[in-house]
């Protein structure tokens, strides 16, 4: 099915029109928001084979990944709404008005508003959970804002067939006209006119780091900078520390090579960086997950481009003076499908090269050898910001290093304790998001019900009568 790019008169009008559409929906009940969000999310689940088959098609995900992100989209949409019933993402302040007090203190409440209509980009890894009904829309929809998704290329039927579930609740459930709406574009410029507009107030985007700090840069140009809520790249850090590489290398080889290989290694919380001191056990450690690495067969990645992306700059990582090739799968790949891979380089040579740093979205690994544990604990504390960091230690460990496991809670937005971090569990106590470059806010996360605040601004009612106040401070005696 051939799909255009929109043109540039198509999205001014799309954007008018979610305009228009944001001042009635930001008047709708919660109640009624939250019906909306369940009907999208009951629509999904009656979808049928059809669109996991059309996804699977577009994607090259396997049926059993993708029935499992619809059902955690299905969550996430039925959780979000939830939440936004409940109104604790309203943040409502009252202070009550005091008429003994000198002068006399007037009657003052606080409660948190929709922005604006709210652009999303949809993801290319993940074709459900985060593109078209994922966390950006079901969080937009809570806090009372429309949404315009632009449809990622690499699967516009899925895209497509999704919108049109959306729509269909949006119907039954009597929302404003053109409260979801949906466009086309592979060009930068349609991405450009979405994020320049004056009725965008808030924009949501999960991937590549390029593609997120050029939509950033667009909105910190217009005339009124709006928020950009971009989920870049990650490196995602594992330590590995000495007393716990003894104790347990064979299953810290077993899980990491899982992680790595993970979804043809198309995480955002692949661990493309593991880190230990060099010895016997590092060693031990190296030959075993590089055995695994070897014996895991390739797989085709999401699309050409992103395969085409993860051969060259596994090239340029690998042809590093001072990288090493550990080992790599021994079945060779076929077309668009990424070979798992395991390099090792030296923490001194680590620090002192910033290609390095850089993520390889693939099923790529580099192990770095650090000569001392104060070496390795400086070159942590040198990483550029993450979404994940893992601590692979006995307890007797970590509480020797407590310092260290401060500080590295400044470069990251989640840590794990002997835990892989790919796996994001959707719940209110999870942080999807860390300091730049991993993302563009650190205050907020993707995942979870705190994702609503993203798409919200405090707003305070002085002196007014209960019957003009807003729903949710309205219901409390003045």
């Amino acid at each position: 099915m051939p799909f255009t790019d929109n043109t540039i008169e198509d999205i001014n009008s799309t954007m008018e029109n979610s305009w228009t559409a944001f001042l009635q929906f930001r008047n709708i009940s919660v109640h009624k928001r939250a019906a909306f969000m369940k009907a999208i999310a009951a629509n999904l689940e009656s979808s049928g084979d059809a669109l996991i088959q059309t996804a699977m098609r577009e994607s090259n995900l396997p049926e059993a990944r993708l029935k499992n992100e619809r059902n955690r989209t299905i969550f996430q949409l039925t959780s979000y709404a939830e939440a936004c019933a409940n109104g604790d993402w309203m943040d409502i302040k009252i202070d009550y008005a005091d008429a003994n007090k000198n002068p006399p203190k007037p009657d003052i409440r606080k409660i948190n508003t929709g922005l604006g209509p709210v652009v999303v980009f949809g993801a290319s890894n993940f074709p459900f959970a985060y593109s078209t009904a994922g966390g950006d829309t079901a969080s937009a929809f809570a806090a009372g804002c429309p949404v315009v998704v632009k449809a990622h290329p690499a699967h516009p039927e899925t895209s497509t067939m999704v919108a049109e579930l959306i729509q269909k609740a949006a119907l039954s459930n009597e929302m404003p006209a053109n409260v979801f709406q949906h466009v086309y574009g592979s060009s930068n410029e349609i991405g450009k006119t979405l994020v320049m507009h004056n009725r965008t107030k808030a924009v949501g985007f999960t991937g590549s780091f390029g593609g997120g700090k050029q939509l950033y840069d667009w909105a910190q140009q217009r005339k009124e900078p709006i928020p950009v809520f971009a989920e870049m790249g990650s490196i995602n850090p594992v330590v590995l520390f000495p007393q716990k590489l003894q104790n347990d290398a064979a299953e810290l080889a077993v899980q990491l090579a899982g992680s790595v290989t993970l979804g043809v290694g198309q995480f955002c919380t692949n661990p493309g960086l593991i880190i230990g001191v060099e010895g016997n056990d590092l060693s031990l450690f190296i030959q075993q997950l590089t055995k695994h690495i070897q014996e895991t067969i390739p797989g085709k990645m999401l699309h050409a481009g992103i395969s085409s992306s993860y051969q060259s700059k596994r090239a340029i990582a690998l042809a590093q003076s001072s990288v090493v090739l550990a080992g790599e799968s021994n079945v060779s790949p076929k077309e668009n499908e990424g070979i798992p891979t395991v390099a090792t380089t030296t923490g001194r040579d680590f620090m002192q090269n910033p290609i390095l740093h850089q993520e390889v979205f693939g099923p790529y690994t580099l192990v770095v050898q650090c000569a001392t544990m104060d070496e390795l604990k400086n070159l942590v504390s040198q990483l550029d910001g993450q979404l994940t960091l893992s601590m692979m230690a006995t307890a007797e460990e970590l509480l020797l290093h407590k310092s260290f496991l401060q500080d590295a809670t400044l470069i990251c937005g989640r840590i794990n304790f002997n835990m892989v971090p790919t796996g994001v569990e959707v719940c209110s106590s999870m942080q999807h998001g860390g300091p730049f470059p991993a993302s563009t806010d650190s205050r907020f996360g993707s995942v979870g019900a705190d994702a609503i605040k993203r798409f919200v601004r405090p707003i305070c009612y002085q002196n007014f009568p209960k019957e003009l106040l807003p729903e949710g401070l309205n219901n409390y005696e003045l």
